[in-house]
């Protein structure tokens, strides 16, 4: 009885450790007690019989239900940082992201020179899929359009650490062409160039105009509500001119539509 116990808990301990292997325990808990129930059943009558069986019925349904919302909608959440392959890598990806992205912030100027560990560390864990797959997939890889790419550095660091790669455009029409040849995950643009002032929204409107749905962001220097809601209706997916909030906009982007 105590090496049974002993297994138990012992194939118990490492499922208790993050969000998943806390369901999966509940669901063999709450299914021990309704098997433990059924062998009383024989002495149960039809009235008291029928709430177990339609329990038993149904719950696995409301749990296939449950499940396939929260892998949808909460993703990010189901896992922990032991789940990662290496967590000394897990702990490096995050370390390189959050330099990168204060320095970026400091460059730029943007917001108040601090950074949100926390919240990096949260889209660290919801790209886990970007850095598993890193190599010559499309998923990974994101097109930025910008005519001084030595701006953007820090920026593009902070991508690559947790997986993503880049091709650069100096011009509309160059990005225009890199999408005729080439799939990428996403495309992030300046505004202001060499061929005129507005266009980032001039290669957005190019995409859209031609069915292309490729989730584009606008990094720029004004972070008002009103580049940001200009940007939403020319069919853009985001503008900032915050690189902590560049990175979680196109991570999670990315990562939800790629999946």
């Amino acid at each position: 009885m105590n090496g049974t116990q002993t297994s138990i808990l012992g194939a118990a301990k490492p499922l208790a450790k993050n969000p998943l292997g806390i369901i999966a325990l509940f669901i063999v808990l709450v299914y021990g007690v309704a098997s433990l129930m059924t062998t009383f059943a024989s002495g149960f009558s039809h009235e008291e019989r029928m709430p177990l069986i339609y329990f038993l019925v149904l719950f696995p349904i409301l749990v296939l239900l449950v499940f396939a919302w929260l892998v949808s909608s909460h993703n990010a959440k189901l896992f922990s940082p032991s789940d990662f392959k290496d967590e000394e890598n897990y702990v490096r990806m995050q370390l390189s992201a959050a330099t990168s992205l204060a320095f970026a912030s400091a460059k730029t100027g943007a917001g108040d020179h601090t950074t949100d560990v926390s919240r990096i560390v949260d889209v660290v864990r919801t790209s886990k899929t970007v850095h598993e797959q890193a190599g010559s997939d499309w998923r990974n890889c994101i097109l930025w359009v910008d005519d001084r790419p030595e701006n953007n550095v820090f920026e593009r660091k902070a991508f690559e650490s947790i997986g993503f790669r880049f091709s650069l455009a100096l011009s509309t029409n160059e990005a225009l062409d890199q999408l005729s040849h080439r799939r990428f995950a996403a495309v992030i643009s300046d505004m202001g160039r060499k061929e005129g002032p507005q266009e980032g929204y001039v290669l957005l409107d190019a995409l859209r105009e031609k069915g292309d749905q490729i989730p584009v962001f606008i990094y720029a220097g004004s972070n008002s509500q009103e580049h940001r809601q200009e940007t939403l209706k020319h069919g853009g997916q985001g503008c900032t001119n915050n690189a902590e909030e560049l990175f979680a906009m196109v991570t999670r982007t990315i990562v939800t539509s790629t999946r």
